[in-house]
């Protein structure tokens, strides 16, 4: 690392948290002018340290490669405009040599975005949501009908309506197989949720199978262990974002295994919290590409074009999204696509510059 290395670094990251300071006091006041009357329906320590402390850090973080991308052409065209790009490339240094300390910036950048994406800010989404869905608007999924799933190898779970208010399950049913033939059936009018896997059932009747022979089991309550829990069958939207990367990948295997079908939404989250921070590289190559020549007309230019490549980057991958959550293609595309093409268009742009 040189001193014209760390001098890069500086503006680079400088920039970058000059930037999301700008858009988060925006953000602020247009979220309190939305949400006033929830705010002041909810205590001021719930809406200081439950909402704002906890939204703050997950609106920057989602909005990571627009601010990286921005700080990129912002500064770099602010070098350019002053010849000091110029007298760089003078003393002999090639555009690959002044690419890496953008890289190394980036790598902090993105190293940081997953960091918060998969660890910090999940724990901190649940206070986030249950402030929303306590004072603004109540999203939560606290019903079911129908319920069906294999809760583990050999047996499947029903029941006819599920409570998770009074954390009870209604018309109880779990089959047991073995090779394919019924061997145990336990029915129970109700079924209680106490903590992880712990049910206790009541007015319970098991009956057993073996081969003709069908022996039977009554009682008025039985404390049992199943491998299922609520948030196993009631999925809300933003669920996804309350798990860490190891729980969201965890949770996803478990459910694929139990043939649950809408689960499109986490494995989004999941391939999206990679994607992202792979995109902090890409963008920061398309940006440095773009705004490292002066250029007639100023930075506004620079500027002009970086904000409609950063907005057409995120137009392309809600499309992505949308296409994943219909099943028209995988979530693991859906995601990589806008980063693969825009990989191309910044290496057609640094190719061109590095050469020009």
């Amino acid at each position: 690392m040189k001193i014209l290395d760390w001098y890069i670094v500086k503006k680079f990251l400088g920039t970058y948290i000059f930037a999301i300071g700008l858009i988060l006091a925006i953000t602020i006041m247009f979220d309190v002018n939305e949400k006033l009357d929830a705010f002041l329906k909810a205590p001021l320590k719930a809406t200081v340290f439950d909402y704002f402390l906890n939204f703050l850090p997950y609106f920057a973080n989602q909005f990571s490669p627009l601010f990286t991308f921005i700080a990129v052409i912002f500064f770099t065209s602010k070098l350019a405009d002053n010849s000091e790009i110029i007298a760089m490339l003078s003393t002999g240094m090639s555009y690959r040599r002044l690419l890496r300390p953008y890289m190394l910036s980036a790598a902090v950048i993105a190293a940081a975005t997953y960091v918060l994406s998969a660890y910090i800010i999940p724990p901190a989404n649940i206070k986030r949501i249950d402030f929303q869905n306590t004072y603004v608007k109540n999203k939560r999924v606290d019903y079911g009908q129908n319920i069906q799933l294999q809760v583990a190898e050999g047996e499947v779970a029903y029941m006819s309506r599920y409570d998770n208010i009074q954390k009870t399950g209604y018309k109880f049913s779990l089959d047991s197989f073995k090779d394919k033939k019924l061997v145990s059936r336990l029915t129970a009018q109700t079924i209680r949720w106490d903590t992880l896997h712990h049910w206790t059932v009541r007015d319970y009747m098991i009956r057993d199978f073996d081969g003709p022979r069908e022996s039977i089991r009554r009682g008025t309550r039985l404390d049992t262990v199943i491998a299922m829990e609520p948030r196993d069958f009631l999925i809300s939207a933003n669920d996804c974002e309350t798990m860490t990367t190891p729980e969201l990948r965890e949770y996803i295997t478990r459910q694929k295994d139990r043939g649950v079908a809408n689960i499109k939404r986490f494995e989004i989250e999941h391939e999206k919290r990679f994607a992202m921070t792979a995109a902090a590289f890409i963008l920061t190559l398309i940006g440095m590409s773009l705004s490292s020549k002066k250029v007639k007309g100023g930075m506004g230019v620079n500027i002009g074009i970086g904000l409609v490549l950063s907005f057409s980057y995120i137009l392309f991958t809600t499309v992505t999204s949308t296409f994943a959550i219909s099943g028209y293609t995988s979530p693991l595309v859906a995601m990589w696509i806008p980063n693969f093409v825009y990989t191309i268009i910044g290496v057609v742009l640094y190719l061109k510059v590095s050469r020009g």
